[in-house]
């Protein structure tokens, strides 16, 4: 297991893209909220002060399978991608992000850049290593700023997560399913999925709007993950690519990785007219939190309903005019 300590660098930062339907401002995290069976709510992560957890209001009966995320851009708020993570949990999983609960405006794509500079970076992470850079431009700019999260982080979670299921004074005790887990991470936080991914309790990985730049330790430098294109030889389980049409930033990175990748199962999905930003801060994660859903649904559940969103020369997604898919090794 690869623990990476702390560079410099950040981020494929997001820019426009999807309205957020529905903001903290005007319901509470402890509302529930998603499509799903179990409507599902927003809370800090006990005794994990540096994460946010998302799960159902009422917890099933069944154990939930655990989901760690990393943000677009790296970035050090766990409540940036809430509808979309609110979404996951709602259909039966718990999902832990990095960072702490930020502001409400931290969940709208034109949240104020001052209102995201105010938020600490992690502890131990890049940016709190060297504060003296954090008002430089971000790498992909030419620039040297740290990253404010690292891809250990995702690990963190799990540990944790684990660690809360066999505990019994904890409010998950023997609620959650460690042997089900999936890691995935958006634009910048794809990067420290991808590392996170090589964890051996991971089963699925999602890379979502993202994928490893040819020059080897960008990641590094980007997201404080060891995520090199030599390292795709080395993932197990199976992995999606999710992006936005060919002006997605992402786009080539993803095409890329799918090419290279021949080992284990891999699914490449992307969609016309969506930008880097995916649908995320859609309500209920749009047309993007509708597929990771049913992929989650078909890689840690075994449904087979949702396996025909993917599968086969009729699927689902096939079907559908907007979005253009391919995959291997299934």
């Amino acid at each position: 297991m690869r623990h990476p300590n702390h560079i410099l660098a950040l981020t494929l930062a997001l820019g426009a893209g999807a309205v957020l339907a529905q903001t903290a401002e005007t319901i509470p995290a402890s509302t529930p909220m998603g499509s799903g069976r179990w409507p599902a709510i927003m809370e800090p992560a006990p005794g994990l002060p540096t994460h946010t957890v998302y799960h159902p209001a009422r917890l099933p009966d069944a154990k939930l399978p655990i989901v760690a995320f990393a943000n677009g851009g790296c970035r050090n708020i766990g409540n940036r991608f809430r509808p979309f993570l609110t979404e996951i949990a709602s259909h039966g999983y718990f999902a832990v992000a990095i960072g702490p609960i930020g502001p409400a405006e931290s969940e709208s794509v034109g949240a104020p850049a001052a209102a995201e500079r105010d938020i600490a970076p992690a502890p131990g992470s890049p940016a709190a290593e060297h504060p003296e850079l954090a008002g430089s431009k971000p790498e992909h700019e030419g620039g040297e700023r740290p990253s404010p999260t690292y891809a250990a982080q995702l690990i963190q979670a799990i540990d944790w997560a684990v660690a809360e299921n066999k505990r019994p004074a904890s409010p998950y005790f023997g609620r959650l399913d460690p042997t089900r887990i999936a890691v995935m991470g958006q634009s910048c936080g794809g990067l420290q999925a991808l590392d996170a991914a090589h964890d051996p309790r991971v089963r699925t990985l999602a890379v979502l709007n993202s994928g490893i730049f040819p020059a080897t330790g960008r990641s590094w430098r980007m997201a404080a993950a060891h995520a090199d294109k030599a390292d795709l030889n080395t993932l197990h389980g199976t992995a999606l690519y999710l992006t936005g049409d060919p002006k997605d930033v992402a786009f080539p990175q993803a095409e890329d990785d799918y090419a290279r990748i021949s080992h284990i199962p891999v699914y490449r999905a992307w969609r016309d007219n969506t930008p880097h930003t995916g649908t995320y801060r859609d309500k209920n994660g749009g047309a993007f939190g509708e597929v990771v859903v049913a992929w989650l649904d078909w890689q840690l559940k075994g449904d087979h309903k949702a396996a025909a969103l993917f599968q086969g020369a009729d699927c689902g997604l096939c079907k559908r005019a907007d979005w253009h898919v391919q995959s291997k090794g299934f």
